[in-house]
Protein backbone atom coordinates (compact mmCIF):
# COMPACT_ATOMS: atom_id res chain seq x y z
CA UNK A 1 0.00 0.00 0.00
CA UNK A 2 2.52 2.32 0.82
CA UNK A 3 4.49 1.40 -2.48
CA UNK A 4 1.42 2.40 -4.18
CA UNK A 5 1.14 5.63 -2.87
CA UNK A 6 4.56 6.56 -2.96
CA UNK A 7 4.20 5.38 -6.81
CA UNK A 8 0.44 7.61 -7.16
CA UNK A 9 2.65 10.65 -5.57
CA UNK A 10 5.69 10.10 -7.94
CA UNK A 11 2.97 9.99 -10.79
CA UNK A 12 1.11 13.60 -9.64
CA UNK A 13 4.74 15.18 -9.51
CA UNK A 14 5.88 14.16 -12.71
CA UNK A 15 2.50 15.10 -14.41
CA UNK A 16 2.18 18.48 -12.82
CA UNK A 17 6.27 19.08 -13.62
CA UNK A 18 5.30 18.63 -17.49
CA UNK A 19 2.32 20.62 -17.00
CA UNK A 20 4.14 23.44 -15.62
CA UNK A 21 7.23 23.22 -18.50
CA UNK A 22 4.50 22.91 -21.60
CA UNK A 23 2.75 25.80 -19.92
CA UNK A 24 5.14 27.80 -18.84
CA UNK A 25 5.53 31.46 -19.95
CA UNK A 26 8.29 31.49 -21.84
CA UNK A 27 9.13 35.04 -23.63
CA UNK A 28 10.37 35.09 -26.88
CA UNK A 29 12.73 37.58 -28.14
CA UNK A 30 11.85 40.04 -31.17
CA UNK A 31 14.09 39.51 -34.36
CA UNK A 32 16.56 41.82 -35.84
CA UNK A 33 14.64 44.57 -38.23
CA UNK A 34 16.77 46.68 -40.47
CA UNK A 35 17.68 49.88 -39.16
CA UNK A 36 15.64 51.87 -42.16
CA UNK A 37 12.65 49.43 -42.18
CA UNK A 38 9.33 52.11 -42.49
CA UNK A 39 5.82 51.38 -43.33
CA UNK A 40 5.21 51.22 -46.83
CA UNK A 41 3.12 53.77 -49.10
CA UNK A 42 -0.30 53.34 -49.46
CA UNK A 43 -3.07 54.59 -50.85
CA UNK A 44 -6.54 53.32 -50.01
CA UNK A 45 -9.27 55.09 -52.42
CA UNK A 46 -11.92 56.92 -50.71
CA UNK A 47 -15.11 55.22 -49.71
CA UNK A 48 -12.81 51.91 -48.93
CA UNK A 49 -14.44 50.24 -45.56
CA UNK A 50 -13.58 47.78 -43.00
CA UNK A 51 -16.14 45.72 -41.27
CA UNK A 52 -16.48 43.01 -38.94
CA UNK A 53 -19.00 40.66 -39.64
CA UNK A 54 -19.01 38.09 -36.21
CA UNK A 55 -20.49 34.37 -36.86
CA UNK A 56 -20.34 33.17 -33.47
CA UNK A 57 -17.55 32.13 -31.43
CA UNK A 58 -15.73 29.22 -29.26
CA UNK A 59 -15.46 28.73 -25.57
CA UNK A 60 -12.40 27.28 -23.58
CA UNK A 61 -9.91 28.34 -21.49
CA UNK A 62 -6.74 31.04 -21.50
CA UNK A 63 -4.22 28.04 -20.66
CA UNK A 64 -4.82 26.29 -24.11
CA UNK A 65 -4.43 29.52 -25.83
CA UNK A 66 -0.89 30.78 -24.73
CA UNK A 67 1.22 29.70 -22.24
CA UNK A 68 0.83 30.44 -18.37
CA UNK A 69 -3.03 31.45 -19.26
CA UNK A 70 -5.03 30.28 -16.42
CA UNK A 71 -6.99 27.40 -16.67
CA UNK A 72 -9.87 29.26 -14.39
CA UNK A 73 -9.66 32.05 -16.89
CA UNK A 74 -12.55 31.40 -19.54
CA UNK A 75 -12.32 32.75 -23.29
CA UNK A 76 -14.40 33.49 -26.08
CA UNK A 77 -12.48 32.37 -29.47
CA UNK A 78 -13.85 34.54 -31.91
CA UNK A 79 -14.96 33.22 -35.18
CA UNK A 80 -14.57 36.71 -37.35
CA UNK A 81 -14.88 37.50 -41.10
CA UNK A 82 -14.11 40.86 -42.15
CA UNK A 83 -15.25 42.62 -45.22
CA UNK A 84 -12.86 44.72 -47.10
CA UNK A 85 -15.32 47.12 -49.72
CA UNK A 86 -12.89 48.84 -51.59
CA UNK A 87 -14.41 50.96 -55.34
CA UNK A 88 -12.60 47.73 -57.14
CA UNK A 89 -14.42 45.03 -55.29
CA UNK A 90 -15.48 43.68 -51.71
CA UNK A 91 -13.38 40.71 -50.46
CA UNK A 92 -13.63 39.27 -46.92
CA UNK A 93 -10.99 38.63 -44.88
CA UNK A 94 -11.65 34.21 -43.62
CA UNK A 95 -15.44 32.93 -43.89
CA UNK A 96 -16.11 32.68 -40.38
CA UNK A 97 -18.48 29.64 -39.45
CA UNK A 98 -20.86 29.00 -41.91
CA UNK A 99 -24.51 27.05 -41.61
CA UNK A 100 -22.89 23.05 -41.36
CA UNK A 101 -20.75 24.23 -38.49
CA UNK A 102 -21.81 21.52 -36.72
CA UNK A 103 -21.06 18.97 -38.97
CA UNK A 104 -17.70 20.85 -39.35
CA UNK A 105 -17.02 21.09 -35.44
CA UNK A 106 -18.14 16.82 -35.27
CA UNK A 107 -15.25 15.85 -37.44
CA UNK A 108 -12.47 17.62 -35.52
CA UNK A 109 -10.24 15.06 -33.07
CA UNK A 110 -11.73 14.18 -30.20
CA UNK A 111 -9.33 15.97 -28.16
CA UNK A 112 -10.15 19.26 -29.59
CA UNK A 113 -14.32 18.48 -29.44
CA UNK A 114 -12.83 17.79 -25.53
CA UNK A 115 -11.50 20.97 -24.72
CA UNK A 116 -13.66 23.35 -26.26
CA UNK A 117 -17.58 23.90 -27.48
CA UNK A 118 -18.78 26.09 -30.18
CA UNK A 119 -21.93 29.13 -30.37
CA UNK A 120 -22.93 29.37 -34.29
CA UNK A 121 -24.06 32.84 -34.63
CA UNK A 122 -25.27 33.94 -38.49
CA UNK A 123 -22.96 32.85 -41.14
CA UNK A 124 -21.11 35.75 -43.35
CA UNK A 125 -23.66 35.17 -46.42
CA UNK A 126 -26.81 35.67 -44.33
CA UNK A 127 -24.99 38.80 -43.13
CA UNK A 128 -24.10 40.11 -46.45
CA UNK A 129 -27.61 39.46 -48.00
CA UNK A 130 -29.25 41.33 -45.13
CA UNK A 131 -26.72 44.61 -45.93
CA UNK A 132 -27.52 44.64 -49.57
CA UNK A 133 -24.26 42.86 -50.76
CA UNK A 134 -25.01 39.89 -52.60
CA UNK A 135 -22.18 37.03 -51.54
CA UNK A 136 -21.93 36.17 -55.00
CA UNK A 137 -20.82 39.40 -56.30
CA UNK A 138 -17.62 39.10 -53.46
CA UNK A 139 -14.14 39.17 -55.32
CA UNK A 140 -13.62 36.20 -53.06
CA UNK A 141 -12.37 35.29 -49.38
CA UNK A 142 -9.05 35.92 -48.77
CA UNK A 143 -8.18 33.53 -46.57
CA UNK A 144 -5.38 33.72 -43.77
CA UNK A 145 -5.60 29.86 -43.90
CA UNK A 146 -7.39 26.92 -44.62
CA UNK A 147 -8.35 25.58 -41.16
CA UNK A 148 -12.15 24.47 -40.58
CA UNK A 149 -13.22 27.35 -38.83
CA UNK A 150 -11.61 29.95 -40.95
CA UNK A 151 -13.50 28.18 -44.54
CA UNK A 152 -16.54 26.78 -42.78
CA UNK A 153 -18.64 29.95 -44.44
CA UNK A 154 -17.78 28.88 -47.72
CA UNK A 155 -20.60 26.43 -47.91
CA UNK A 156 -22.63 29.36 -47.91
CA UNK A 157 -20.83 30.89 -50.88
CA UNK A 158 -20.12 28.28 -53.46
CA UNK A 159 -19.61 30.58 -55.76
CA UNK A 160 -16.95 33.15 -54.20
CA UNK A 161 -13.68 31.72 -54.87
CA UNK A 162 -11.17 31.09 -51.73
CA UNK A 163 -7.86 33.24 -52.80
CA UNK A 164 -5.08 30.95 -50.88
CA UNK A 165 -1.48 30.57 -51.85
CA UNK A 166 -0.38 27.95 -54.33
CA UNK A 167 1.26 26.13 -50.96
CA UNK A 168 -2.46 26.38 -49.37
CA UNK A 169 -3.89 24.88 -52.48
CA UNK A 170 -1.52 22.53 -51.98
CA UNK A 171 -2.06 21.41 -48.10
CA UNK A 172 -5.95 21.26 -49.33
CA UNK A 173 -5.35 19.17 -52.07
CA UNK A 174 -3.47 16.16 -50.74
CA UNK A 175 -5.96 16.46 -47.74
CA UNK A 176 -3.30 16.70 -44.70
CA UNK A 177 -3.92 17.24 -41.12
CA UNK A 178 -6.41 20.01 -40.39
CA UNK A 179 -7.23 20.52 -44.36
CA UNK A 180 -10.42 17.62 -43.71
CA UNK A 181 -13.38 19.85 -43.89
CA UNK A 182 -11.68 22.37 -46.66
CA UNK A 183 -10.91 19.04 -48.37
CA UNK A 184 -14.04 17.71 -48.23
CA UNK A 185 -15.86 20.84 -49.46
CA UNK A 186 -16.70 19.56 -53.39
CA UNK A 187 -18.21 22.68 -54.12
CA UNK A 188 -15.25 25.14 -53.14
CA UNK A 189 -13.72 27.17 -55.61
CA UNK A 190 -10.27 27.45 -55.00
CA UNK A 191 -8.53 30.67 -57.01
CA UNK A 192 -4.69 31.03 -56.29
CA UNK A 193 -2.16 33.89 -56.28
CA UNK A 194 1.53 34.53 -56.45
CA UNK A 195 3.59 37.06 -54.58
CA UNK A 196 5.22 39.37 -56.94
CA UNK A 197 4.80 42.63 -55.17
CA UNK A 198 8.41 42.23 -53.74
CA UNK A 199 9.16 42.72 -50.14
CA UNK A 200 7.23 44.28 -48.06
CA UNK A 201 8.06 45.13 -44.01
CA UNK A 202 10.82 42.58 -43.58
CA UNK A 203 8.62 40.05 -45.49
CA UNK A 204 10.83 39.02 -48.79
CA UNK A 205 7.44 39.11 -51.09
CA UNK A 206 3.96 40.19 -50.96
CA UNK A 207 0.84 40.08 -53.01
CA UNK A 208 -0.86 43.73 -53.31
CA UNK A 209 -4.28 42.97 -54.19
CA UNK A 210 -5.40 45.92 -55.96
CA UNK A 211 -2.03 47.37 -56.35
CA UNK A 212 -2.73 50.70 -54.06
CA UNK A 213 -1.16 49.16 -50.91
CA UNK A 214 -4.67 49.00 -49.24
CA UNK A 215 -4.41 45.48 -48.81
CA UNK A 216 -0.99 43.51 -49.19
CA UNK A 217 -0.64 39.99 -48.50
CA UNK A 218 2.33 38.29 -46.97
CA UNK A 219 3.62 34.58 -46.87
CA UNK A 220 3.68 33.68 -43.23
CA UNK A 221 4.04 29.82 -43.65
CA UNK A 222 3.62 27.73 -39.95
CA UNK A 223 0.67 26.81 -38.75
CA UNK A 224 -0.27 25.74 -42.16
CA UNK A 225 2.07 25.58 -45.19
CA UNK A 226 0.72 28.62 -46.68
CA UNK A 227 -0.72 30.78 -44.15
CA UNK A 228 -0.47 34.55 -44.65
CA UNK A 229 -1.13 37.36 -42.75
CA UNK A 230 -3.08 40.23 -44.21
CA UNK A 231 -2.13 44.24 -43.88
CA UNK A 232 -4.95 46.87 -44.56
CA UNK A 233 -4.67 50.28 -44.72
CA UNK A 234 -7.75 52.67 -44.68
CA UNK A 235 -8.32 56.27 -45.44
CA UNK A 236 -7.87 57.57 -42.52
CA UNK A 237 -4.30 55.62 -42.17
CA UNK A 238 -5.15 53.31 -39.68
CA UNK A 239 -3.36 49.62 -40.43
CA UNK A 240 -4.74 46.71 -39.30
CA UNK A 241 -2.39 42.61 -39.82
CA UNK A 242 -4.92 40.04 -39.85
CA UNK A 243 -2.38 37.63 -38.44
CA UNK A 244 -5.00 33.98 -38.31
CA UNK A 245 -3.61 31.84 -36.04
CA UNK A 246 -0.42 32.97 -35.76
CA UNK A 247 -1.52 33.40 -31.92
CA UNK A 248 -4.95 32.73 -30.82
CA UNK A 249 -5.36 35.83 -28.70
CA UNK A 250 -3.66 38.88 -28.29
CA UNK A 251 -1.61 37.85 -25.05
CA UNK A 252 0.71 35.58 -27.27
CA UNK A 253 2.01 39.17 -28.40
CA UNK A 254 1.31 41.35 -25.11
CA UNK A 255 3.24 38.49 -23.33
CA UNK A 256 5.81 37.21 -26.29
CA UNK A 257 4.59 33.35 -25.92
CA UNK A 258 3.65 30.80 -27.99
CA UNK A 259 0.89 28.20 -27.50
CA UNK A 260 1.11 25.92 -25.34
CA UNK A 261 3.15 22.80 -26.24
CA UNK A 262 0.21 20.77 -26.44
CA UNK A 263 -1.50 22.54 -28.72
CA UNK A 264 1.76 23.55 -31.00
CA UNK A 265 1.67 19.77 -31.64
CA UNK A 266 -1.99 19.33 -32.25
CA UNK A 267 -2.70 22.30 -34.69
CA UNK A 268 0.80 24.17 -35.83
CA UNK A 269 2.57 22.54 -39.39
CA UNK A 270 5.67 23.70 -38.41
CA UNK A 271 6.14 25.15 -34.26
CA UNK A 272 9.68 26.35 -35.57
CA UNK A 273 8.25 28.23 -38.45
CA UNK A 274 5.57 30.12 -35.98
CA UNK A 275 7.92 31.19 -33.72
CA UNK A 276 9.99 32.93 -36.47
CA UNK A 277 7.26 34.55 -37.71
CA UNK A 278 6.05 35.51 -34.44
CA UNK A 279 9.45 37.05 -33.34
CA UNK A 280 9.30 39.16 -36.77
CA UNK A 281 5.21 40.21 -36.12
CA UNK A 282 6.79 40.89 -32.53
CA UNK A 283 9.68 43.21 -33.58
CA UNK A 284 7.30 45.35 -36.10
CA UNK A 285 4.47 46.19 -33.61
CA UNK A 286 7.42 47.44 -31.12
CA UNK A 287 8.91 49.20 -34.49
CA UNK A 288 5.58 50.66 -35.52
CA UNK A 289 2.99 50.18 -32.58
CA UNK A 290 0.49 52.24 -34.49
CA UNK A 291 -0.09 48.49 -35.75
CA UNK A 292 -3.37 47.20 -35.00
CA UNK A 293 -3.17 43.30 -34.87
CA UNK A 294 -5.87 41.47 -35.35
CA UNK A 295 -5.47 37.57 -34.28
CA UNK A 296 -8.12 35.44 -35.80
CA UNK A 297 -9.79 34.31 -32.46
CA UNK A 298 -9.90 37.80 -30.53
CA UNK A 299 -12.31 40.18 -31.08
CA UNK A 300 -10.93 42.92 -28.97
CA UNK A 301 -8.18 44.66 -31.52
CA UNK A 302 -11.59 45.02 -33.32
CA UNK A 303 -14.18 45.47 -31.21
CA UNK A 304 -14.57 49.75 -32.18
CA UNK A 305 -15.16 48.29 -36.04
CA UNK A 306 -18.51 48.47 -37.81
CA UNK A 307 -20.79 45.78 -38.38
CA UNK A 308 -22.86 45.13 -41.32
Amino acid sequence: MKKTAIAITSLAAVLALAHLWMNWPSRLEPAALAADLALPDASPPAGMELFAVPTGHTESRAMFAYRGGSFGDERQFAMTAYLVKHPRGNVLIDAGLGSEVAAHFAALPALMRAVTTFEAGTPAARQLAAAGIPPSELGGVLLTHAHWDHISGMVDMPAVPALIPEAEARYVAQDDDGAEIAHGMHDLKVQTYGFSSGPYLGYPESHDLWGDGAVVVVPAPGHTPGSVNIFVTLPDARRFVFIGDLVWQREGLELATERPLPAQTLVDADADQVRAQLRHLLALTRRFPELVVVPAHDARPTADLPRL
